[in-house]
């Protein structure tokens, strides 16, 4: 774990006086333990269906999260990243990044419906709710399986500049999606599925995270230089940046609150609320866990979902593995709740 900078340090000091006084402190409120051992991705709140998806290695975990307890889960996958749900068509979409294709399944039933092809190891996957379209970002291909939600048939791949991670929709025709590798953003029409903006992020490196304030048109991305820049989502302009913990891997926004998290390997998670839409502020950084990176945000709530497990010793670097991953310890992976 590295040292929070000076900067972060004096910023959250200041913004947690104020958040005190308003009586919005966020804490780990509860822990549910996930049964496996395998590596873990990304997590999405079905806010109306109270579903938590947990991507998790070979299948996907699914939690009631009024009750917060295991309710099912979706086998017999094989490199799970991300799930996209279509509420309009009650279907659920899956990206396997192994097997290169997308799994549809039932939201109601959990059952599996079929499978569609896409590039090499689909990633972040998204729905469109403008063109009821999902998005399945593949990051060895460097490109996006566009994909008709309700006939779950292939429509188009489209080449990106250069290897995509987390993506957003605003919900009227654009999406949007981090160029990790050209610490850019990418701004697609998705409704003639075609890019039609790259911009530069300066300040940003391996930009990772991204979240979405659609009212104000601004983009929320986590950088890897323990960086959050707010982006213009109509210019592309970088009009903030601010101070976040190491190793981001997800961003979020709760348009209820108006607060905007990032989720930390190193433990922390930093809270920042919007002013306004060009003003903003660290209030809370919140001790987590170590490996608590991928998050949700339940918009109905405001709870905070968070996943990680206890991790063993690194092992030795080697010619096909130069930077090799602690093994997770056994029986240890487990659901962090947030509640304010």
């Amino acid at each position: 774990m590295k040292k929070l900078n000076v900067a972060l340090v004096f910023t959250v000091s200041f913004g947690f006086a104020a958040l005190s006084s308003a009586g919005v402190t966020y804490k780990v409120s509860g822990k549910v333990s996930i049964d496996g051992n395998t590596g873990w991705d990304y997590l999405t709140v079905d806010s109306e269906g109270r579903r938590l998806y947990i991507a998790h290695g070979d299948k996907v975990d699914v939690v009631d999260v009024d009750t917060e307890k295991v309710v099912g889960s979706i086998s017999g996958l094989t490199g799970v990243h991300g799930v996209a749900i279509a509420t309009s068509s009650g279907m659920g979409f899956i990206s396997d990044g192994r097997a290169d294709h997308v799994t549809r399944f039932d939201l109601t039933s959990l059952r599996k419906t079929g499978d569609m092809p896409t590039g090499k190891n689909p990633d972040a996957i998204l729905f469109d709710p403008a063109t009821s379209r999902v998005f399945a970002f593949n990051g060895k291909s460097q490109d996006t399986t566009i994909l008709d939600a309700n006939a779950g048939s292939v429509l188009k791949t489209l080449p990106l500049p250069g290897k995509p991670e987390f993506a957003t929709a605003d919900g009227a025709g654009s999406v949007y999606v981090n160029i990790e590798d050209k610490n850019s953003v990418v701004r697609i029409d998705s409704n003639a599925m075609k890019v039609e903006e790259t911009w530069a992020l300066p300040g940003c490196e391996e930009p990772s995270g991204m979240a979405q304030d659609t009212a104000n048109h601004r983009l929320f991305i986590g950088c890897g230089n323990k960086t959050m820049v707010v982006v213009n989502a109509q210019t592309g302009n970088v009009i903030a940046t601010l101070p976040i913990g190491d190793h981001v891997d997800a961003t979020a926004f709760d348009p209820g609150t108006k607060l905007v998290f990032n989720s930390n390997g190193d433990g922390s998670l930093t809270v920042i609320q919007e002013d306004s839409a060009d003003q903003f502020r660290v209030i809370q950084t919140v001790s987590t866990q170590r490996g608590a990176r991928t998050m949700a945000v339940d918009p109905k709530t405001h709870d905070v979902f968070l996943v990680t497990a206890k991790f063993g010793a690194v092992p030795k670097p080697t010619d096909a593995t130069p930077r090799p991953r602690p093994a997770i310890i056994p029986g240890t992976f487990t659901l962090l709740v947030l509640k304010k």
